[in-house]
């Protein structure tokens, strides 16, 4: 076991094209960190740097207290899982596992106990002397991980293991590596573009995009407070709403105003207003005030730090698990919000809905599970103001109720 460290490491591929720029990161020994992000945000590109499946532009690369820069990937002393198995068809569940010790000309008697406690942790020895074609896919991947395990690398690397699994399956093998890293302890890298994955199995979560490190946190302090509005748009689901509009001062009062964008456009070049790929969709253009949207008080909490962004353009954030049906906490807390209903989808225990404000379509709330209610009909939300957040506007604009507003490695 390990820590690995990246320093100032990029990836530029032909044409100036930035994979990876320039990123910090210290992985600590036994660490289980998630690199999470959209899709081309460099996080593989990151991970196979890492193990010396594709050569780093510039930086350095430590793997314990070597600097691993020119070292093969064989000689990294790092067992990586790949999404699609990579399992050898024609060997048997045992050979899988074992072919790698063998190349090592690894003794008989050593290869066999390190497989077999392998395959116990896994509960995959009843599978040993089958073949790839007759397992599930669950059971492929767990014969994966197993061959990374016999390996007793420094540290493993995960790269999107679960993407092939069904949704039910996904669950329990998260479950199952969660575990399974509390028991080896080994210091793991791991490497997803769904942000609930990446909640539930990391230590920490370090989010990217467009090739940099935006946050680098535990999953919780990601998720209450989150950096810039990328982070809090990506982190959580449903997405968190947004809200384009002001800071005014109304009888002594600081008060959030919604208004209107003119020239709304996506930002980033995104083709249409619906889809960025699997970014959060960012709205810019021109506030125009007033625009007979709805007023929110500024939480207490989050005046004395938003005293210098009074008058100017910011973006209300909040959660759709922060709307509530009644009034919650103590008198102050709560604010009412008047929303137009269009669609409620029940998930037993809770129910996400959907409204719309008089100047947003849409806008999701996901609250307790009640009946009666009724498509078109005007109903009254209340917004928890404890959680709420104010942003810079713009993709990354940053968290205004942050006392540092930056990315922490």
């Amino acid at each position: 076991m390990a820590h690995v460290e990246l320093q100032k490491i990029s990836k530029i591929y032909p044409g100036n094209i930035k994979a990876v720029d320039a990123i910090d990161l210290n992985i600590a020994d036994q660490e289980f960190v998630v690199l999470v992000g959209p899709s081309g945000c460099g996080k593989s590109t990151t991970l196979r740097m890492v193990a010396g499946l594709e050569e780093i532009s510039s930086g350095t690369i430590r793997i314990g207290n070597r600097i691993v820069n020119d070292v093969p990937p064989k000689d990294r002393d790092i067992a990586m899982v790949f999404q699609n198995y990579a399992l050898y068809p024609h060997m048997t569940v045992y050979k899988n596992m074992a072919f790698g010790l063998m190349l090592r000309k690894m003794p008989k008697a050593q290869i066999e106990q390190r497989v077999r406690e392998a395959a116990k942790i896994l509960d995959i020895e009843h599978l040993l002397d089958r073949k790839p074609k007759a397992l599930s896919g669950g059971q492929r991947q767990r014969v994966a991980v197993g061959r990374a395990i016999v390996r007793e690398p420094a540290a493993f690397l995960f790269d999107e293991p679960l993407s092939n699994l069904d949704a039910k399956l996904r669950v329990t093998t998260r479950a199952e590596l969660k575990r399974l890293h509390h028991r080896l302890k080994t210091t793991t890298i791991y490497v997803t573009h769904d942000q609930e994955e990446a909640m539930t199995l990391g230590d920490r979560i370090v989010a990217m995009k467009d090739g940099r490190i935006q946050q680098s946190d535990t999953p919780l302090q990601m998720y209450n407070h989150p950096v810039n509005r990328f982070v809090a748009g990506f982190i959580g689901m449903p997405p968190m709403n947004f809200f384009d509009g002001a800071l005014k001062m109304v009888d002594g009062q600081m008060v959030f105003e919604e208004g209107r964008l003119e020239n709304a456009r996506a930002a980033g070049g995104a083709a249409d207003d619906t889809t960025a790929g699997d970014e959060p969709l960012v709205m810019v253009g021109e506030l125009t005030l007033p625009g007979n949207g709805f007023r929110l008080p500024v939480p207490s909490h989050l005046r004395e730090r938003l005293a210098g962004q009074v008058g100017r353009h910011v973006v209300l954030g909040i959660r759709p698990e922060h709307f509530h049906l009644q009034p919650t906490g103590g008198e102050g807390d709560c604010c009412p919000l008047k929303v137009r209903l269009n669609v409620v989808e029940p998930l037993g225990n809770d129910m996400d809905v959907y409204v719309q404000t008089a100047l947003k379509d849409h806008v999701v709330g996901r609250l307790e599970a009640q009946s009666g209610l009724t498509a078109d009909a005007e109903m009254t939300l209340y917004v928890d103001l404890r959680r709420v957040h104010f942003f810079e506007p713009g993709e990354t604009g940053m968290n205004l109720g942050l006392a540092k507003a930056a990315a922490v490695v």
